[in-house]
């Protein structure tokens, strides 16, 4: 039964999956050459793919730029108390928003590049905050 098994799970992980693996791995290769992940361990290769896990939302704030704006303006105040009362997850969200991704770049949000402008509408009441994610700027109105 043992031999059975082995050679059932072996199957089933490696031989069942060996071509579409390989036509994986050849495509793989030509945009990830090994030459220059293979100086990666696998635990930094992890983060170069998805980004950091340990979120310091503050350091965002803090290094976030304003356009037409001060950071002691009630509108920006009133965002930031709003905003660090969110939950986790609704900040991820908020990250996606502004960035198209919930995960931090592998420098860490010291890094990154966040701004809030005001879009200097007419009437501010009637206009919802948009995002311009290849900047990463969010338009506020106040």
């Amino acid at each position: 039964r043992k031999e059975f098994v082995d050679l059932y799970v072996n199957y089933v992980f490696n031989e069942s999956i060996k071509k579409s693996f390989e036509d994986f791995m050849r495509g793989f290769s030509r945009g990830c050459p090994a030459k220059r992940w293979k100086m990666f361990l696998p635990v930094e290769l992890q983060t170069v793919f998805q980004g950091q896990k340990k979120y310091d939302w503050h350091l965002l704030e803090k290094n976030v730029k304003y356009i037409n704006y001060k950071k002691s303006d009630q509108t920006i105040k009133n965002f930031w108390t709003v905003f660090h009362k969110l939950p986790e997850e609704k900040k991820k969200t908020f990250l996606a928003f502004l960035s198209g991704s919930d995960r931090i770049p592998v420098n860490g949000l010291e890094s990154s590049i966040f701004a809030i402008a005001d879009p200097k509408e007419d009437n501010p009441d009637t206009r919802y905050p948009v995002v311009n994610t290849c900047s990463h700027i969010l338009f506020l109105p106040r």
